[in-house]
């Protein structure tokens, strides 16, 4: 691909515009003296993209294709040895371990003889307990059965077949099996026609990687919507041939490739750079047992504090005063908001961990914010400055080049890159987090943000981002990271999991200088198992596009379903070209504000150049859009409000879901295929998302559209959320949706805890918990309860009712169930049952306690044992008491 340069006009607005390159959190002049000092000879930055003298775009570099005419040999088992949890078998010069972690999981690893077995950073779990199976071996197989899985190993030529427990094959080599051809390791699989591919984190190549090539290695990018690299690099996938699923979790860290059924229908294949064969098999048969399974090896999401779950606004670059101004704008007009967020203007001359003087006084805009009730998240940049000559001694750096603990160029001496800031030829190191003492000593850092109040930690540009042009926009292969035990690692092996270890030092600040608190920790990039970590993740710098738009929805699907439940994207879009008319116009905010208020993690952040949004709406020095909701006139700040005010009506609802993705890995923005595998229409579709296991979200992401056909997944009835008319699952509709409209449909048999809207979500306690319930047969919820900020409910203090809604010839009934009873500080007093498309009730009562009809709904609030039927709508609203113990009969 090449590209065309444009000719500029010569204005100076337009100058400073036409060339830029994004980064995160910030879109900055190309034409800088910091970027020719990082360039090599001949290269540039053009338009966002780095391209080389004949103008072809280079992204990372040259890839390692696989040598099909050079793979190993084949082999053959020579011997087998049984192990407590697997099998040792021998293979001439070669030596396999086919271990059973679990009855649905399988470890395999291919290494020369006398080598040891690799398990990486993002494996959490190693101490398994070994299920019960049975080794049966014949002249041409060995045979390993457990309880869910049947492991066949061809003696000659080597290759492994994975079977369900019915003997049906879930994954089996391909002809050219397993080996290394240069010291890359290689699988090749087989496949069919009918088999669908999901994962490998952020990608933007769609839902379904059939038919693609994917590459995993952390990378920024670089403003195209469509690109091979990406922030994540997670070396995990999920097969789903016919209705049975399985995942496949290649465990190595150096850029690894994967072949999905490009090349020929008849196979796939994964290969790596360089490292050991290692990858772990994971049964299904259902995604979601794949995911859980998954997040089993990797690690759980750590359960966040519930302001993590409100509404959030950013932009680079905020100042002091744009911060004030803004906080106080939401709270006047209403708009619902947990979080401001300080981007790196925070920071003194870009210098982590210190305010400087566009924050002149960071004392008195906490306290202003506290006293809002905002919690605020600050930037926090790997790459460390190094002072310029003159400049004041700059504590950290002097403490971490004492301490010895900074990435190596290959001749020992610390590698100086370059990040921050543009315009001026400074220098930065990077700290080498393959160390414990580096971790612990970042942590320690923390305390001085901490101590100024703020609340969440920004991890950003860590993959690591470095601005030199010669190195790909991050550091050099061949760069030193000495390990704890002496050895040493290049950035080729340590790069995928350098953000991964920033992240476990900057969850360990809040371990050890907030032990009790929840933390919260936003990453850009990640590896297998970061979600253990860090709380959420973002897609990075987008553009204000529709197509980024679209991509969001598959990119945050794929991302849930490689562990990172916690994902959004920037609302609106981030990065803008305002001379070619990219901004976020008010129909793209319309559309996006109603998709993006039911991300997992929801956010606007937009970019301002670096400048405070102030200072050049009010010199007009830039063309730059402004990105607030109510920056887009009346119309679109109504819409605004009104789903971000849905989303905090829902916070019950969604908090609950939170709470079970931390024990089972659960998607909360989960592509229809996650729930409806069995309905083969739902694996390609990408415009559509379940938010949480109940409501369907349909929206459109097309620009000047106000209609669109949906899918309703069969094996259910639905239910369109605004106007209550009711659907058979298993049908394309079409469906008219204005500018203000969000299509939204409900699954029948669903119970849908809500409350009353706040402006924040520690506004008001919850006293009076909705049941939104849209009954065919029997409808049951599990609603949890505790603190929602912090750790006690690992100690036990929560509270869990089970609430079950039955259809029952003549009636109705309404039971509770109180399994856990521990949280002590609930201020629940009553359920609102509220039934949809209900008849008017003749009767209701629990044991001789007979309900009382009144003639509002405002008048069943605070009075229990009353209920009100909405004839024009069909709801009957019955308020039952928090401590009901008898069964509610509705007749």
């Amino acid at each position: 691909m090449k590209l065309r340069k444009k000719k500029l006009k010569k204005s100076y607005t337009t100058m400073l515009l036409a060339a830029t390159v994004v980064t995160s959190g910030t879109v900055a002049p190309l034409v800088s003296k910091a970027a020719e000092y990082v360039a090599p000879p001949g290269a540039q930055m053009w338009e966002g993209q780095m391209v080389d003298e004949n103008g072809n775009v280079q992204h990372v570099h040259p890839d390692r294709p696989l040598d099909k005419n050079n793979l190993q040999k084949p082999m053959t088992v020579q011997d087998v040895k049984k192990l407590e949890n697997g099998i040792k078998l021998n293979l001439g010069e070669m030596e396999a371990y086919i271990r059973l972690l679990s009855s649905d999981i399988s470890k395999v690893s291919i290494l020369k003889k006398g080598e040891k077995e690799y398990t990486s950073v993002g494996i959490a779990k190693t101490d398994w307990n070994s299920p019960k199976f049975k080794m049966n071996e014949d002249s041409e197989k060995i045979v390993l059965s457990s309880d869910g899985l049947t492991v066949q190993i061809k003696k000659s030529p080597f290759g492994i077949k994975y079977l369900d427990k019915d003997g049906n094959v879930i994954n089996e080599d391909a002809e050219q099996s397993v080996g290394y051809e240069n010291g890359k390791p290689y699988v090749f699989k087989k496949t069919d026609k009918n088999e669908d591919f999901y994962g490998f984190g952020q990608k933007t190549t769609g839902l379904n990687h059939r038919g693609k090539e994917i590459a995993v290695w952390n990378r920024e990018n670089q403003g195209q919507p469509i690109s091979k690299y990406t922030f994540s690099s997670v070396p995990f996938f999920i097969g789903l041939k016919g209705t049975n699923s399985y995942g496949i979790l290649f465990d190595n860290t150096y850029r690894s490739y994967y072949n999905m059924a490009a090349e020929s229908d008849d196979y796939y294949y994964f290969h790596a750079d360089g490292g050991k064969l290692t990858y772990y098999f994971i049964n299904g048969p259902e995604i979601k047992d794949v995911v859980d399974r998954y997040t089993d090896l990797t690690g759980k999401m750590q359960m966040p504090p519930k302001w993590a779950m409100g509404f959030h606004q950013a932009a680079w670059g905020y100042h002091q005063k744009d911060l004030e101004q803004v906080s106080k704008t939401y709270r006047e007009k209403k708009i619902p908001a947990d979080g401001m967020w300080y981007d790196i203007e925070w920071m003194d001359d870009y210098k982590t961990f210190f305010f400087g003087n566009k924050f002149p006084d960071p004392d008195g805009l906490n306290e202003m914010l506290e006293n809002q009730n905002y919690h605020t998240v600050a930037i926090v940049d790997p790459a460390m400055r190094v002072p310029d000559p003159g400049q004041p001694e700059y504590l950290p750096y002097t403490e971490g080049t004492n301490k010895d603990l900074w990435v190596k160029n290959p001749d020992g001496s610390p590698y100086l890159g370059k990040v921050w800031p543009w315009g001026v030829p400074s220098l930065s190191v990077f700290p080498n987090f393959l160390k414990q003492e580096t971790r612990d000593w970042w942590a320690g850092w923390h305390k001085t943000m901490f101590d100024r109040g703020i609340d969440g930690i920004w991890n950003d540009m860590n993959e690591p981002a470095n601005f030199s042009t010669k190195d790909y926009w991050s550091l050099p292969l061949d760069t030193v990271f000495e390990t704890d035990t002496g050895g040493k690692l290049t950035h080729e092996e340590a790069h995928n999991i350098y953000a991964h270890l920033e992240n476990q030092a900057t969850d360990q600040a809040f371990k050890t200088l907030k032990p009790n608190e929840r933390p919260f920790v936003l990453t850009r990039a990640s590896f297998t198992g970061t979600q253990r970590y860090a709380t959420a993740t973002w897609t990075g710098d987008n553009w204000s596009e529709w197509a980024m738009l679209r991509i969001s929805i598959f990119q945050n699907a794929n991302v849930g379903l490689t562990g990172f439940a916690m994902v959004g994207n920037d609302i609106g879009g981030f990065a803008k070209k305002p001379h070619e008319g990219v901004v976020a116009t008010s129909e793209l905010f319309a559309r996006w504000i109603e998709v993006g208020a039911f991300y997992p993690f929801s956010r606007d952040h937009y970019n301002n150049d670096g400048k405070s949004p102030m200072e050049t709406e009010a010199g007009n020095l830039l063309k730059w859009q402004r990105q607030e909701p109510w920056q887009f006139g009346k119309e679109v700040e109504d819409i605004s409000r009104k789903y971000i005010s849905l989303r905090y009506e829902l916070m019950p609802y969604l908090y609950n879901t939170f709470k079970e993705t931390t024990k089972n890995g659960k998607l909360i923005q989960q592509p229809l295929v996650y729930q409806f595998q069995e309905d083969e229409k739902t694996h390609n579709i990408q415009d559509q998302f379940m938010f949480g296991d109940s409501l369907m979200m349909a929206p459109v992401v097309h620009e000047g559209k106000t209609s669109r056909d949906l899918y309703l997944p069969s094996g259910t009835n639905w239910v369109d959320y605004w106007t209550g008319e009711e659907f058979k699952g298993g049908q394309t509709i079409h469906r008219q949706a204005d500018l203000a409209t969000l299509p939204i449909y409900v699954k029948k048999d669903s119970i849908i805890p809500r409350r009353e809207v706040q402006q924040h979500t520690d506004e008001k306690p919850l006293t009076n918990l909705t049941l939104d319930t849209y009954l065919d047969q029997k409808a049951s919820y599990s609603f949890y309860e505790d603190d929602a900020k912090t750790e006690d409910y690992t100690r036990g203090e929560y509270n869990e009712t089970i609430f079950d809604v039955e259809r029952k010839q003549n009636k109705i009934t309404f039971k509770q169930k109180q399994k856990v009873n521990n949280y002590k500080d609930s201020k629940l007093e009553q359920y609102t049952l509220k039934l949809n498309n209900a008849e008017k009730p003749s009767r209701i009562q629990a044991g001789n306690s007979k309900y009382k009809e009144v003639n509002s709904l405002a008048a069943t609030e605070g009075k229990t044992n009353t209920f009100f039927y909405d004839a024009n709508t069909k709801v009957l609203y019955i308020s039952i008491p928090a401590d009901e113990k008898k069964e509610v009969q509705i007749r």
